[in-house]
């Protein structure tokens, strides 16, 4: 049993690690991989993003064991290393602690626990879906991407107090948008031709409104330092609803301030605005109808003939064997089940029917049936 002093000593490297790897995100790519992770946990602190990020980048979806089984169906495979992530102790205050800490709060935190969690790569069981797997699906071709960007257009002059216009990209001398503090107007080219860089665009300027706008406390950094904040919250909102602007977006990551002193605060920034952005743009997309309902496996199978069947059964066989990536063989193994399973189903009909058709044929007796097995 590992002593207090293990512990504290395990916990601070634990940190240390995180701490580490975040200090060399100067580099481009790097940058790129942190903001990954940023898009499939911006529900989790800064400092859980951090801890993720530093023991497994390529992480997109973590829980506890019990949680994967409880709530997922899923198993966490046999050797997993788990991820640790900060969880608070809250503490009942009495009233001398309250006097002491100046507050009225009858809870507080008093520390961190680290629990273990596990990345969905690391279990296997039933698929694991969510509502942007369908607002990938619908956003991923451009299609629905004007949509999104008129209602996000028509809430930040509806619902907030920033003003969206937009004027011809001839006007604007060069560029494709600009924000203006003192008036606190977003000015985008209306005539932009490809949708998803209109969208990334308004994400760009709605970020430097969030961070850099005259009552913003982060007003005064560099330019350079307030463009990169800004494409990396654009691109961290385009991740989230499934459309990369990589091509666009690499030539800002590569200007990251090598300023290593604020390289956590601005991660901070980068999170927060980065979080509002997210949710609005979920709750946009629920309201334009582009997060469908979970279709189950078993209707889109019903649809195919016997023929198509045994020909989605034998080609998901062979994926299954060349596939290499855990996560992508755990779902390709989960959809041959689907359709091995609708194949028992069908068979067990035909016998049922075809027996029904001849009662004259008998199934074996028993005893017959222990004859011949010997």
């Amino acid at each position: 049993m590992p002593s207090k002093a293990d512990v504290k000593a395990w916990k601070a490297q634990l940190v240390a690690q995180a701490e580490q790897q975040i200090l060399k995100l100067t580099d481009s790519d790097r940058f790129k991989q942190y903001l990954n992770t940023l898009a499939k946990f911006h529900h989790y602190s800064a400092r859980n993003i951090d801890l993720i990020y530093a023991q497994n980048p390529q992480a997109t979806q973590v829980a506890g064991f019990k949680q994967w089984q409880k709530a997922f169906n899923r198993t966490v495979n046999r050797g997993a290393k788990a991820i640790r992530i900060a969880a608070p102790i809250i503490k009942k205050l009495t009233p001398a602690e309250q006097k002491h800490l100046d507050t009225t709060d009858e809870r507080a935190i008093v520390g961190y626990r680290y629990l273990p969690v596990f990345d969905v790569a690391q279990t296997s069981g039933e698929p694991v879906l969510s509502a942007k797997d369908f607002v990938k699906e619908n956003l991923a071709d451009h299609q629905n991407v004007t949509s999104l960007y008129n209602a996000f257009k028509d809430y930040l002059n509806q619902q907030t107090d920033l003003k969206v216009s937009e004027v011809p990209l001839a006007t604007l001398n060069g560029a494709k948008e600009y924000f203006q503090p003192s008036t606190n107007e977003i000015v985008i080219g209306g005539d932009e031709p490809d949708n998803a860089l209109k969208l990334k665009t308004l994400y760009h300027e709605y970020a430097h409104s969030q961070l850099h706008g005259l009552k913003s406390a982060f007003k005064d950094r560099p330019r350079a330092y307030q463009e990169t904040q800004a494409e990396a919250v654009a691109y961290v909102a385009m991740q989230n609803i499934g459309v990369d602007t990589s091509n666009y977006s690499l030539g800002y990551v590569a200007t990251w301030a090598k300023d290593k002193a604020v390289i956590h605060s601005a991660l901070s920034e980068i999170q927060q605005v980065s979080n509002k952005v997210i949710e609005l743009s979920d709750g946009l997309t629920k309201q334009l109808g582009l997060q469908e309902a979970k279709k189950e496996p078993e209707h889109d199978l019903k649809k195919l003939s016997a023929q198509e069947l045994n020909q989605s059964y034998q080609g998901l066989q062979q994926q299954v064997q060349q596939a290499t990536n855990p996560q992508q063989k755990s779902e390709l193994q989960n959809k041959l089940n689907d359709v091995h399973h609708e194949i028992s189903n069908r068979t067990q009909k035909q016998l049922k029917a075809f027996s029904e058709q001849n009662p004259a044929i008998k199934q074996p007796e028993h005893n017959a049936a222990k004859t011949l097995k010997r």
